[in-house]
């Protein structure tokens, strides 16, 4: 796994050999930057990337000058890893061992950019996009990753969905402030 553009392009992500997840592909990856590059300007921006797991997009939006990186994980193993990739790559950011849901009930900052990319079977699918914008900062973008057998239109808050193989993302941004 690689970093797909931004300033450590080409540089690899260390995954631990037993990862225990389903990593986003390069593909779709580089897909949903291209995406963002034309919808917010990442330069500077305060970044959440739930569900973290091996902390792929939240180093795709640090390579591309994000100012910070909140990474939240459940599995320990993968919050270490994400931790020795940002000392890696010399990136602010912070890596905290959560339930991704829980912690965004309690959580009283804001961000730019928020990214989630649950399990796709996750109970509380549907529950993640109000949850994330009660987290986001006035202009400020949610990306959630998810398979074909959710759909987000009728939200209040939907922008688009893309699909990059069996990966679909949906935007959304908070209309109501």
């Amino acid at each position: 796994m690689r970093i797909i553009g931004g300033i450590y392009k080409g540089h690899p992500i260390e995954v631990l050999k037993n990862f225990n997840g389903r990593p986003t592909t390069d593909f779709a990856r580089e897909g949903l930057m291209n995406i963002l590059y034309h919808m917010l300007d990442l330069e500077g921006a305060q970044i959440l990337d739930l569900f973290s797991g091996t902390g792929a997009l939240g180093l795709e939006c640090a390579s591309r000058g994000a100012g910070h990186v909140t990474s939240i994980e459940l599995q320990a193993s993968h919050v270490m890893q994400i931790k020795k990739n940002h000392q890696k790559f010399q990136i602010k950011g912070t890596a905290i061992k959560a339930d991704c849901l829980v912690w965004l009930k309690q959580n009283t900052t804001t961000f730019d950019l928020i990214i989630a990319d649950p399990p796709f079977d996750l109970a509380q699918m549907m529950e993640i996009p109000d949850l994330c914008l009660n987290n986001l900062k006035e202009d400020g973008l949610f990306v959630l990753e998810h398979g074909k057998e959710h759909n987000f239109e009728t939200h209040d808050a939907f922008i688009k969905t893309k699909k990059f193989g069996h990966v679909h993302f949906s935007f959304f941004q908070n209309l109501s402030i």
